[in-house]
């Protein structure tokens, strides 16, 4: 982060220039030393993350992904041609906090005629991290970015647009934080995993908040004149967005196969289903009913899903993503507790 300052204000008591170093939240004025507080844009935070792969091992990666999916043709990763290859460096709003959370409901707890809901006070305390692209990313087709184990270094411009492309952001840091606060919101929702939800209450401390330029490889590539792209993350070397042509052979296998198993579900199933709630007690009767409606749903569910794959997968459009299950959420949360426990004893 460079040291020259671009842009001053006047003293509010000297009416001397104050230079205000890029990030810098808090100045001090050089003729009489009043200590003033710096918002907006010249205060934000700037940093920058440092590319570890070179454009060879990020055209390796987008062939490992072509070779490496069953949606994509099957001679994708040895006919592609690469157009061309170039580092982009995104900015990304990122926010790191402190999060207290408090959520008031019930739980369930045992089954069947047993089954009854009991009052839950979960107290939740966790170092939380969100970060989002502070533009349309649009081709680039990534929407966020890990910065776990990732080192911010403050941003040299210079070494930025010597390397490669540098996108400015689109939009205000304020509508930014905002959605940070909403997504810590949600997690605390999901953490706190009751079964009925009467209060939540999420208090952010020492956020820490500013814009990352991460950087990131595109590979753009040529399969039987039709160009696609890769997007290769430059620090450990892992697709995050690509498009690719589609297998046949798979479009082909998912319509045949989504249409018998919807087929055999809906129709043997449901007809099975009709006929056990016909032939049985009234008490049963309702629940085969019931059961048979859902066989029906469900394959007709398949079949949509074994045409839809038929339709749309001439093109195969990849973005990567993480899932976090109801257990590991669970783990989270109890993790979290213990941390709260121990922190008010």
């Amino acid at each position: 982060m460079s040291d020259t300052a671009t842009q001053g204000i006047a003293c509010p008591n000297c009416a001397g220039m104050v230079p205000i170093p890029e990030g810098q939240t808090l100045v001090i004025c050089p003729f009489c030393n009043l200590r003033s507080l710096v918002k907006g844009e010249r205060g934000l935070r700037r940093y920058q993350v440092a590319r570890k792969i070179t454009g060879t091992d990020a055209e390796k990666a987008m062939r490992g992904f072509l070779g490496g999916k069953m949606q994509v043709a099957r001679n994708a990763s040895r006919v592609a041609v690469v157009q061309e290859t170039f580092l982009a460096y995104l900015p990304f709003w990122a926010s790191w906090a402190r999060v207290l959370g408090w959520a008031f409901g019930e739980e369930k707890v045992g089954s069947g005629k047993n089954t009854r809901y009991e009052p839950r006070e979960i107290k939740i305390a966790q170092e939380m991290d969100w970060n989002g692209a502070a533009l349309d990313v649009g081709e680039f087709g990534v929407e966020k970015i890990s910065l776990v184990g990732r080192t911010l270094d403050p941003v040299d411009w210079d070494a930025l647009h010597s390397e490669g492309m540098v996108f400015e952001p689109v939009g205000v840091a304020g509508d930014a934080r905002a959605l940070a606060a909403k997504d810590f919101d949600q997690r605390v929702k999901k953490l706190a995993d009751l079964d009925r939800t009467s209060q939540i209450f999420t208090r952010i401390t020492r956020e820490r908040f500013g814009l990352v330029y991460y950087p990131l490889w595109v590979v753009r590539y040529v399969y039987r004149g039709r160009v696609f792209q890769a997007v290769v993350d430059a620090v450990d070397g892992q697709v995050l967005y690509g498009k690719a042509p589609g297998s046949t052979l798979f479009r082909a296998g998912a319509l045949v196969a989504g249409m018998a198993l919807g087929s055999l579900l809906a129709v043997d199933g449901g007809s099975l289903a009709a006929y056990i709630a016909f032939t049985s007690s009234d008490d049963d009767a309702m629940g085969m009913l019931l059961l048979g409606g859902v066989a029906v749903i469900g394959g007709f569910g398949l079949m949509g899903v074994g045409y839809r794959a038929f339709r749309y997968g001439e093109h195969y459009e990849y973005r990567r993503g993480d899932k976090v299950t109801s257990r590991r959420r669970r783990e989270i949360r109890e993790g979290g507790v213990r941390r709260a426990l121990e922190e008010t004893t």
